[in-house]
């Protein structure tokens, strides 16, 4: 089909015209990239995109990312504009109270949003996520007589994004596994929230890119059969590199008074409405104007998008019927096993097993799983030979093997965490991915949004505690644990020994509404056989259970969790018969737990109650007490071996034997 640049014209001013209003009537907002993207959106929104907005979540659509999450206003008019369930109501309402148009978008929440963004550069990474899901997709579905995979993903992202680390580690990923199904544009306005960009950026993007093996292409972003020209050019890439497309464009073009200049990235131009709105050639009433030649065009639009949509889903059900075995696998992403049905997979450890750490008892427990979960993928910040989570049975993901389950991230935590976190938008794979605990503060804000947004993901975070030793108190995340179990949504599971390790990663990958991370020993723990392996495994699955009962009346309540459960329960055995031992590897899966649950294994009439943890003391604060005692860190730890560690620091059994005592 022509491009029809008259009425995509009119779309773009009517658009303009849309964010104009919004952000008047909200009082606040970003009107910079919706007014200068106007073009863009009209070409992809109104041409290009291959979507059904019928069918927000067709499996073969192309994924479009809002890096630039602020300027989501332009990503509402255009859903609206296309057809997706997002009335003109919906526009009215921006950012108010419970909308389906907050002030960045967020997954879940309004139809056709594929990605939360809004923290600058985090929709490249999960657009490279989406990318390496398609790859993978393609190579495990398609057939020579089915495509069934070949989407794009399409993302617009901003100076800030391409100023921000995560963006350039996660290009640097997509240009390096040549990720062809990408492309990325660039809206390369000269302007930055503050002032112009020049005074904090020099740099030749096009070279840039070009270095780190992407096909690069400027273009007039206002032109729409130039920016279609080079958005078409960029789909039927034959090089197998990913795609950048530089357009150049006016920020908050359509209002003159700020146009072009720093003033036009948020709601400064707002106050100038009246004479932008006529100035687009918009009535002066009413506001929130949409043409009926334009609806009409758009409706036309979505007819020819779900006649599209329907000749896939004619091939895709071809493909169900020619390829049972693929079908087969294809649905079991729509559903996890529970956690029993996956530690049923899991043998039990040997009594007199020898493991190096929770981590070495992790690679063991993460094979039969990996087997028994065809779609779980892994990966490592170049620390496969330290995290110990590579899926032995298969090999890597790389240009020449798009079926491998093994990633290899390179020295890129923040941009992991984001693509791992694009993977588990886009659904059909199950990402895991790690690194060493100390390095969750470089992968943070992508953990944080995975629990805004109830993604999946799981962390394998290994060297958990002072107990990394020698390496010394750079590398001894005692402040991490704490600080990621105050983040809403977000599990922290620390396991005692194998057999918790167990039950920590069948609880993770049962989980569907949100992250969890494994918190791993490097140090050698022993398998703790107080109680018969299922009990242990279910334990963890329930966030805390009782390891030790007491056999007298209870007077004292010893909590533990990872590598100090051991201390605990070699101080039960001086603490006489009325002391209990708790378990308490999640704290978060503990506090899900019905009232009874939790009353049974912290019964609240006794109130001498002690917990140790070689980290700092805030996590433990509601469990003990006024009355309570915690034993733990105070400050950072040392550079020494790790006995000596614990030692020196006192994390031992004879320092929870005395807090205990002095309660």
């Amino acid at each position: 089909m022509t491009l029809p640049t008259p009425i995509l014209a009119q779309a773009a001013a009517q658009a303009r015209g849309l964010a104009i209003d919004a952000v008047h009537q909200a009082g606040i907002g970003h009107l910079g990239l919706p007014l200068g993207c106007a073009e863009i959106g009209a070409v992809l929104f109104g041409h290009a995109l291959a979507v059904d907005p019928s069918r927000p979540r067709w499996l073969n659509r192309d994924r479009f990312v809002l890096s630039a999450g602020h300027g989501s206003m332009f990503l509402y008019a255009w859903l609206h504009f296309a057809g997706f369930d997002l009335s003109l109501d919906d526009i009215k309402a921006f950012r108010q109270l419970h909308s389906k148009t907050p002030g960045h978008p967020e997954f879940g929440h309004t139809p056709g949003v594929e990605a939360t963004t809004g923290p600058l550069g985090q929709g490249i990474g999960n657009a490279v996520g989406m990318a390496v899901a398609g790859q993978m997709a393609a190579a495990r579905f398609n057939t020579p007589a089915h495509e069934i995979f070949n989407y794009h993903v399409v993302c617009l992202a901003g100076d800030g994004c391409m100023q921000e680390g995560v963006g350039m580690e996660a290009v640097e990923f997509a240009g390096h596994q040549q990720l062809g199904n990408l492309i990325l544009i660039y809206d390369s306005n000269d302007v930055t929230l503050d002032a112009m960009a020049n005074k904090t950026q020099s740099e030749n993007t096009a070279a840039r890119f070009k270095a780190i093996e992407w096909d690069v292409q400027t273009v007039d972003g206002h032109d729409l059969a130039a920016f279609l020209k080079s958005f078409n050019k960029a789909k039927k890439a034959k090089s197998g590199k990913p795609q950048l497309i530089i357009a150049r464009t006016i920020i908050g073009k359509g209002i003159p008074e700020v146009q072009g200049t720093a003033k036009a990235h948020g709601e400064g131009g707002a106050k100038f409405a009246d004479a932008a709105r006529a100035g687009l050639g918009l009535p002066a009433e009413p506001h929130f104007f949409v043409s009926d030649e334009v609806r009409a065009y758009f409706a036309g639009h979505k007819a020819r998008l779900v006649r599209a949509a329907n000749k896939w889903h004619r091939t895709f059900k071809a493909w169900r019927e020619a390829n049972p075995d693929k079908a087969a696998l294809l649905d079991t992403a729509a559903t996890l096993p529970s956690a029993a049905h996956l530690l049923e997979k899991i043998p039990v450890f040997a009594p007199d097993v020898k493991h190096g750490g929770t981590r070495a008892a992790g690679r063991d427990v993460l094979q039969p799983l990996a087997a028994e979960l065809p779609l779980l993928i892994g990966g490592s910040a170049d620390l496969y030979g330290s995290n110990l989570n590579y899926i032995a049975a298969d090999k890597d993901f790389d240009p020449a093997n798009r079926a491998g389950r093994n990633i290899r991230f390179g020295i890129r935590e923040h941009a992991m965490a984001a693509m791992c976190n694009g993977i588990a938008y886009d659904g059909l794979f199950r990402p895991s991915c790690a690194t060493f605990l100390v390095f969750a503060d470089y992968s943070r804000p992508a953990m944080r949004l995975a629990a805004l947004a109830k993604l999946p993901v799981t962390y394998i975070y290994t060297h958990d505690s002072i107990g990394v030793g020698e390496d010394g108190p750079t590398h001894q995340p005692v402040e991490t644990i704490a600080s990621l179990r105050v983040m809403p949504n977000f599990d922290v599971i620390r396991p005692a020994d194998a057999e918790e390790t167990a039950g920590a990663l069948a609880a993770a990958l049962e989980r569907s509404d949100g992250p969890t991370l494994l918190a791993l020993t490097r140090q050698a723990v022993p398998l703790l056989n107080d109680l018969p392996p299922h009990v242990r495994r279910a334990g963890v699955l329930k966030g805390a259970y009782v390891a030790v009962q007491e056999t007298a009346p209870l007077t004292l309540i010893l909590m533990a969790t990872g590598s100090e459960l051991q201390l605990a329960l070699a101080a039960a055995k001086e603490l006489g018969a009325g002391t209990r031992v708790v378990s308490m590897p999640c704290l978060e899966r503990f506090d899900r737990q019905p009232e009874d649950y939790r009353e049974s294994i912290l019964p609240s009439a006794c109130r001498k109650r002690v917990a140790i943890e070689a980290g700092v003391k805030g996590s433990w604060g509601k469990y003990v007490g006024l009355d309570g005692k915690v034993v733990g860190l105070d400050g950072f730890g040392l550079s020494a071996p790790s006995q000596q560690v614990f030692q020196a620091l006192g994390i031992t059994t004879a320092a929870l034997v005395a807090a205990a005592r002095s309660c």
